[in-house]
């Protein structure tokens, strides 16, 4: 018979229970559906603290109703810890009351001794849900972070679809271009873009639209009360999960101070020029 045990799902199971008998059946159970479990008995809840602190579990499993120790109160201790695993509770001697109440308190999941062929089915769902969770949470922390970013740069960035609709906008860009975001976001990006450059859009969508990015270019965009200012522009596609590019990213920073002074700089040489060749 082919041997598959290197398959196993490796699972750190903290099992509260008072029967050492009670125990080897969850355990039992659990490798037989495809996990390789370590584990470690308490039934106090010194000893459930000790196991919470010194080492990292990815499931706890608990029994209600203890000589020494009580599933309430084991789950209370599993939250004071704020730890993100599945707490099942595995009972015989627990009505339906009291398991209802367990589930509202926090607990994952209830699993009766008399029906341990729920147990696996039961804790793998738990599993994905909570490592789901986790994904999920760490993914909002990054986007916070990267949104805080965002608001906080000194460059301009404005998020677009791909038809021009403009779908974000940061600090910057309303101290750039005037306007606040409330009053930008659903309007076309068209709305910056000079009339006498009529093809500079559909110019760069085209561009986008192939997957090109758009590295520093110079251009002249106008500001909410008309007036020109002059930026330097670095576009980037965005592209959903399938590599399909769903939109465009823009950063614009202010170079009109630096124009100036490079005509300053300009003039100053033609001037020196004009007055050498007449000298």
């Amino acid at each position: 018979m082919e041997n598959n045990s290197f398959m196993a799902t490796p699972l750190r199971v903290l099992v509260v229970e008072d029967s050492v008998e009670d125990t080897f059946f969850i355990v039992r159970e659990l490798q037989r559906g495809g996990f390789q479990v370590a584990f470690e008995r308490v039934e106090t809840q010194p000893a459930m603290q000790s196991a919470l602190e010194v080492h990292n579990w990815n499931l706890v499993v608990a029994d209600c109703l203890m000589p020494q120790f009580s599933g309430m109160a084991a789950l209370a201790l599993f939250q004071q810890r704020g730890l993100e695993i599945p707490f099942i509770v595995v009972s015989g001697a627990i009505g339906e009351e009291r398991a209802v109440a367990m589930i509202k308190a926090g607990a994952s999941e209830y699993v009766h001794k008399a029906h341990l062929e729920r147990l696996v089915p039961v804790v793998k769902r738990e599993l994905a849900a909570a490592n789901e969770q986790r994904v999920r949470k760490q993914t909002d922390a990054t986007s916070t972070y990267l949104a805080s970013i965002v608001r906080s740069c000194n460059d301009a960035i404005i998020g677009k679809t791909m038809d021009g609709t403009i779908v974000s906008w940061n600090r910057a860009a309303e101290r750039l271009y005037g306007y606040r975001e409330e009053e930008i976001i659903g309007q076309s990006i068209s709305i910056l873009i000079p009339p006498y450059r009529p093809e500079e859009l559909s110019e760069i969508m085209e561009r986008l639209g192939n997957g090109e990015p758009i590295e520093r270019m110079e251009t002249i965009r106008l500001r909410k009360d008309g007036t020109p200012v002059e930026v330097s522009l670095s576009i980037s596609p965005i592209r959903d999960g399938r590599g399909r590019i769903i939109g465009a990213s823009s950063i614009a920073r202010d170079i009109s101070r630096r124009k100036q002074e490079e005509g300053e700089r300009l003039a100053l040489i033609q001037e020196l020029t004009a007055a050498l060749t007449h000298a």
